[in-house]
């Protein structure tokens, strides 16, 4: 029987991603934020229950890495309401972590193989992202292709985290 802790842990991972992605293609900047900060709180809530989840399940690295994506997500919260460019100095941070983070859960066999690459690839587009802001490239989080290239990836690798879950148990 799936607990309710993982069916709202995929609800939270759902709603991260579909309104993350609407967010990013918004032109107004009160819709931007508000779709960026409801998809925020979803996805700290959810990987705050998969933490624990993992915690309980003994996999620390797994958990881990759900706690550093939360830490990054967090962060991409703070600077939401600031608008594009000033929110700049707390993206970086937040896409650094969820980078480190979508590491340490992609790099044991948890999750499978096309969703653990999913994640890593999303992962290595966030830090060549957040390395070229820091060498002064004027990116903001909307700019194509960087990094706008890391968010599908990210929304696919949250379609594996939600059909793991609820996938039936065998």
């Amino acid at each position: 029987m799936r607990s309710t802790s993982d069916t709202t842990a995929a609800i939270g991972l759902a709603i991260g991603g579909a309104l993350g992605m609407a967010g990013t293609f918004v032109a107004g900047d009160a819709l931007r934020e508000t779709l960026w900060t409801i998809d925020g709180v979803a996805v700290v809530v959810a990987a705050a229950l998969l933490t624990m989840k993992y915690q309980r399940l003994g996999n620390d690295l797994v958990a881990a890495g759900f706690l550093t994506f939360l830490a990054g997500e967090s962060l991409l919260l703070a600077g939401n309401a600031a608008g594009l460019q000033a929110s700049v100095p707390s993206y970086v941070g937040g896409i650094a972590l969820w980078a480190a983070g979508l590491v340490m859960v992609s790099a044991q066999a948890t999750f499978a193989l096309w969703v653990r690459l999913a994640g890593l690839v999303a992962a290595l587009l966030f830090t060549v992202s957040a390395l070229m802001i820091l060498w002064g490239a004027p990116l903001l989080p909307t700019s194509a292709p960087w990094p706008a290239a890391g968010y599908p990836f990210l929304v696919l690798t949250f379609i594996g985290w939600i059909w793991t879950l609820l996938k039936p148990e065998r």
